[in-house]
């Protein structure tokens, strides 16, 4: 889809030692499941890989990927700061 930014971004700490990162687009979520996830890949975690390559198919918006990322990412040892 042509907006991929993210209406509010995310912040997430995650790992030892501790790492932050601002995720304002679907990439940057893509691209932190894929390469940061510190947990195990669950299905909420398979469901955030999907919506993120349904935004990147043109079938679904960024948010979509936010919520999808959001419900993963409390599953897991990754702290949301905003």
């Amino acid at each position: 889809m042509s907006n991929d930014r993210f209406d509010v971004p995310v912040a997430v700490k995650f790992g030892s030692p501790v790492q932050e990162k601002v995720l304002r687009t679907a990439q940057d979520a893509s691209d932190f499941l894929l390469n940061n996830w510190p947990g195990k890949k669950s299905p909420k975690h398979r469901a955030a890989l999907q919506a993120c390559h349904d935004w990147a198919a043109g079938t679904k918006p960024a948010m979509t990927a936010r919520r999808a990322f959001l419900a993963a990412a409390r599953e897991v040892d990754v702290e949301i700061v905003s």
